[in-house]
């Protein structure tokens, strides 16, 4: 990846943008349909968070009160997932593909800034159009008009590659505006972006640990060997053993300074430990395995998980600091559950663009569940995980187009 070229090209999408917007202003929106970080309604909602300290591996951040003291109160994190941004999509239903982009933008936009979160957290398959890296520019862009600090972590419908250049560049993307805080980690890990997001709770202390991991796409013959599979193996990815080696030693790391901490782990495909939440399957439908506490939600599809499973649940749950796991992946399942000590959450799939229950049950879109979830870290250490559904409304409907569907704590 030589850097006059990553240097160009961006130089080149950028240049892309530009005369994009001014063909945007020209034909009063119309034109060029790619292009979402105009039609989304972006405005600025500012934050009070600060980084404090940074490297290639992690970023602490602190959200500060205006004596300039740490604030101890309650930090929300807004998690949003497949927004399935592909002006090419099969789907056809309400309008063009373009047109659902804008939708599910606007579904973002208006969620952020009615919510208000300290960071925002991507949990995959946002950005698969034909401009990718025109794409990954354009968030960029957007979240800075919304100055929220945000991170991403790679999904299965990105790239086709495991660490390729063009994977680097969307990622690199990201990064144009100071309000990421994505990080490529340790180059000798699988994929790019796993890193931590330290949250302190004060000048000594930490309130949590976010980490971010690339859980891959599909299933490489090339690594079925190492991991003692059939050489025909064939499945969604995993996380690696250099992954949750690294996951653990960072946990370490931590607790040396700052004492026991917390964690959230973030990824697009779940570990196979969702799949002991609900019995049953695709055909005959769903109910409670009573194997977990099912805090809100439900299953409606099969678990999109990896055939093999390689112990992150076991390995992180057996150190003691797993609190949660977010991921998103399976369009439809939103549930929320406590599994052996730890919560297994679905974010909520905000793409219009994508399957979900209109296609798989012909509910009407009114009733599905497009959104986004909040977390909100409380200063004792508990999460409050929240159901955010958004309705896009006629604008003489428009009295309440977002509401909260479950609370737990």
């Amino acid at each position: 990846m030589h850097p006059v070229i990553t240097y160009l090209r961006h130089k080149g999408i950028a240049a892309v943008l530009a005369v994009s917007r001014l063909i945007h202003k020209a034909t009063g929106g119309k034109r060029p349909k790619f292009l979402f970080s105009e039609n989304a309604g972006a405005a600025y909602v500012g934050s009070s968070v600060k980084i404090v300290a940074e490297n290639e591996t992690s970023v602490t951040v602190a959200r500060y009160l205006p004596d300039g003291s740490i604030d101890p109160g309650e930090f929300k994190i807004l998690t949003a997932t497949d927004l399935h941004l592909d002006t090419k999509s099969p789907i056809t239903r309400g309008g063009s593909a373009a047109d659902r982009n804008n939708k599910s933008m606007r579904m973002l936009v208006t969620q952020i800034k009615r919510l208000r979160p300290d960071l925002v957290i991507f949990t995959g398959d946002v950005n698969q159009s034909d401009f990718q890296q025109i794409d990954a520019v354009q968030l960029s862009l957007l979240m800075e008009k919304l100055g929220v600090y945000w991170a991403y972590a790679f999904g299965n419908h990105e790239t086709r590659e495991e660490k390729g250049y063009y994977k680097y560049l969307m990622y690199k993307g990201f990064q144009y505006g100071p309000h990421c805080l994505c990080r490529f980690g340790d180059p000798a890990l699988f994929g790019y972006g796993n890193f931590a997001i330290h949250i302190k709770n004060s000048e000594t202390t930490l309130r949590k640990s976010l980490y971010l991991f690339d859980s891959g796409r599909d299933i490489q013959p090339e690594r079925c060997a190492d991991y003692g599979l059939p050489a025909n193996q064939e499945g969604y990815d995993f996380l690696k053993r250099e992954q949750i080696a690294w996951y653990l030693r960072e946990v370490q790391k931590t607790k040396a300074l700052y004492g026991d901490t917390k964690t959230i782990a973030y990824m697009h495909i779940p570990v196979p430990e969702y799949a002991a939440v609900f019995n049953g399957d695709n055909e005959h439908g769903f109910t409670p395995s009573g194997k977990a506490e099912i805090l809100y939600g439900g299953q409606y599809e099969t678990v999109g998980c990896s055939p093999y499973n390689s112990g992150f649940f076991n390995a992180a749950a057996g150190e003691g600091s797993l609190q949660a796991i977010f991921s998103g992946h399976d369009h439809v399942n939103d549930f929320c559950a406590l599994y052996r000590g730890v919560y297994l959450v679905y974010t909520q799939c905000g793409g219009y663009n994508t399957y979900s229950m209109e296609d798989k049950q012909g509910w009407p879109e009114s009733d599905c569940h497009y959104g986004v979830t909040l977390t909100t870290l409380l200063p004792n250490g508990d999460l409050r995980m929240e159901q955010e559904k958004y309705a896009e409304l006629a604008p003489e409907e428009k009295q309440s187009a977002c509401w909260n569907l479950d609370t737990i704590k």
